[in-house]
């Protein structure tokens, strides 16, 4: 066995930057704005969550110094995978190049000059923040409002709503809002079907997430989920208090497949753990590493990474066990961010194609030391909790199982592409 080492994340510095070999210095208009409308944007913009707009130089130039520092440090755009290691290809991907960070610190380095203003691209117009990331939807499923307290500790409390269909459904696409998003942590959405198979949690299947960070699940083509006539949804809800009483109701959004039309997979959704959870021991000052693995009993295509941890989070893997014993690395987070829960969505000629008996291993880290600048207390014991102060960790994978022919066709068709052998497409894990 070789041992995967888990970078624990750094910062870029960049030498030489500022004043550098009598290139021209990067202006806002021709070279800064270009960047900001493919990865910051889409976020700061007026009328959104985000604590300042970045749309203009005029709103740019007070935040530049912050920019640099967070650009630098790789926190900004949120996007948090081991560029150098595994699965490079994301259909969501908002990260920047390392010509782009370049780019970003030596404008500031050089002043932060605004440029020509007729070198600018052309503006951008967003949406309303109330529309839906997948479209206008074909159903919403609304809870009632829940009243939050003013003051005191976090509240977990779930909250049911019935599917009013006529007939089952296909879905397209999902995303959960809130309507108060200044006192929901987080909410997970789950489906208790009228005639579950036995063994299925009297507490339903999970369908999707809200948390910053996560705004809906577009499947791929001719990949979707069934939802069926008679199904009632459980809202896990967590809500914290926001200094005076809040009210919040959650809606669930889906968008189908048109009637008659069945897609040729189905996606479902598993969390790979340490289990049991309150396994999870993070001592005080401590560096801890966890393993986790789940066994595919069926050919599978794997369409999407979601790590999920608390402060202390910091790191988290995932590789594959293959049947001959070796291993890959397919994602790894190096520095995991508990403020943004990202899916990462595998594009379509990379997502990992793995045949059954293969095993997926999670690695974890989480940091309780004060070098980790979020966490609260590095002389706290740390366990598994639902409180952020608590911890966890889990990944969180869409998976489509595929019958031998699908999968034989499917590796086929992908080794044509490439011209190499599939296993060769992920880049292997560092030396064991």
């Amino acid at each position: 066995m070789r041992l995967l080492t888990v970078v624990l994340g750094s910062a870029v510095v960049f030498a030489g930057d500022a004043g550098s070999g009598g290139a021209a210095a990067p202006t806002f208009s021709k070279d800064i704005a270009p960047i900001f409308q493919k990865s910051c944007d889409n976020c700061h913009h007026a009328g959104t969550s985000a604590p300042m707009s970045l749309m203009n130089y005029q709103e740019v130039r007070p935040w530049a110094r912050s920019i640099r520092e967070r650009v630098a440090r790789r926190e900004m755009p949120p996007w948090h995978l081991d560029k150098t290691a595994g699965i490079r290809q994301y259909k969501n991907d908002i990260s920047l190049s390392d010509d782009q960070i370049a780019t970003v610190v030596k404008w500031v380095d050089s002043g932060a000059p605004q440029g020509n203003p007729a070198d600018l691209p052309p503006a951008i117009k967003f949406a309303p923040e109330d529309e839906w990331f997948i479209g206008k939807p074909d159903l919403l499923v609304s809870t009632g409002d829940f009243k939050m307290y003013a003051k005191g500790s976090d509240w977990w409390i779930d909250q049911y709503a019935e599917v009013t269909l006529t007939e089952d459904r296909w879905i397209k696409a999902m995303e959960i809002k809130p309507s108060n998003r200044r006192i929901v942590h987080h909410c997970v959405v789950y489906a208790i079907e009228p005639d579950a198979p036995p063994g299925t949690p009297e507490s339903g299947v999970q369908l999707t997430e809200y948390a910053v960070g996560k705004y809906g699940d577009i499947f791929s083509e001719n990949t979707g989920r069934l939802l069926k006539k008679g199904t009632q949804l459980r809202f896990d809800m967590h809500y914290n208090a926001s200094g005076s009483e809040q009210l919040n109701h959650t809606t669930m959004a889906f968008k189908f497949y048109p009637l008659g039309v069945t897609p040729k997979y189905q996606v479902r959704s598993y969390a790979i753990r340490n289990l049991p959870n309150d396994e999870l021991e993070v001592p005080p000052n401590s560096i801890v590493r966890t393993d986790g693995y789940f066994r595919l009993t069926r050919n599978a295509r794997i369409d999407t990474f979601q790590p999920h941890m608390h402060m202390r989070g910091k790191a988290m893997t995932l590789e594959s066990i293959n049947l001959d014993n070796t291993t890959t690395l397919l994602s790894s987070v190096d520095h995991f961010d508990f403020n943004w829960h990202i899916n990462y969505v595998y594009a379509d000629d990379v997502a990992p194609l793995l045949p059954a008996g293969t095993v997926l291993h999670m690695i974890a880290v989480h940091d309780n030391t004060s070098a980790n600048r979020r966490n609260p207390d590095p002389n706290m014991w740390v366990g598994f909790g639902e409180r952020s102060v608590d911890d966890m960790v889990q990944v969180w994978l869409d998976m489509v199982y595929l019958d031998d022919a699908e999968f034989n066709r499917l590796l086929s068709e992908r080794k044509a592409k490439s011209r190499v052998p599939p296993r060769m497409q992920l880049s292997p894990g560092p030396p064991r």
